[in-house]
């Protein structure tokens, strides 16, 4: 029978360690084997550097996308802004308008209630022109006689302050009553008295309600008073 001995001899491995020793002192095979580590170390340098670089430039890119995305929020939200800013402005201007226009109609409207609301109540008393002058406000008109316009001045004299400083000038004319004029049945005499009219100015100041107007001295007050009252009878004389 035939006997192999599988174990090396302890020769046999010292020969192959003395040749592996051998082939490491050798200086070729010692560069040959740095330049293959070095190889390796430089392509897993490489491979490690790319990995990293391409994770950088993947989170760089995401983020880069979320930020334009919140900034194309911003500015889609400030420009609803600038547009709710914009209606809101011309809206407020709107309303400042309006304000305006109703204090500008509800001036002279309250001036034509509070002038409708103290008029005589006789059928020919008429008011013919209504003007407003600086803070002076001017009322003229006709009526049949003299004492519903002193009626009407009294009453504008005596409104809690809403007219003062009232001034009334009247003047009387004859009437040319014409044959249209007449009623049925009514005969134009000729020796008979002509009509007349009063016309008259009034002038005064206008206090809007709610408004404090100056208060006169009392012994001024009386004075002018008097000053107007002997003007108007000497226009009315006349």
């Amino acid at each position: 029978m035939i006997k192999i001995n599988l174990l090396d001899s302890v020769t046999d491995r010292a020969r192959s360690v003395a040749a592996v020793e051998a082939q490491v002192a050798n200086p070729r095979a010692r560069t040959w084997l740095l330049a293959v580590v070095m190889l390796a170390l430089t392509v897993l340098g490489m491979g490690v550097d790319w990995f990293s670089a391409t994770s950088a430039y993947a989170r760089a890119k995401s983020d880069l996308e979320r930020e334009e995305a919140i900034a194309a929020r911003m500015e889609a939200i400030n420009k609803e802004q600038a547009e709710l800013e914009n209606k809101i402005k011309a809206i407020q201007t709107r309303i400042e308008a309006i304000k305006r226009l109703r204090a500008s109609q509800r001036g002279p409207v309250a001036v034509l209630s509070a002038l409708n609301e103290r008029m005589p109540s006789i059928a020919d008393f008429r008011l013919t022109n209504i003007e407003q002058k600086g803070g002076d406000l001017i009322v003229e008109g006709h009526s049949p006689n003299e004492s519903a316009v002193t009626q009407f001045g009294r009453s504008l004299e005596f409104s809690s302050g809403l007219f003062s400083n009232v001034s009334i000038e009247t003047e009387r004319k004859e009437l040319n009553v014409k044959k249209d004029d007449l009623k049925p049945g009514e005969v134009l005499e000729k020796d008979a008295p002509k009509p007349e009219t009063v016309n008259f100015k009034i002038t005064c100041k206008y206090s809007t309600p709610g408004s404090e107007a100056p208060a006169a001295e009392p012994a001024a007050a009386d004075e002018k008073k008097k000053s107007k009252a002997s003007a108007t009878k000497d226009i009315a004389k006349k």
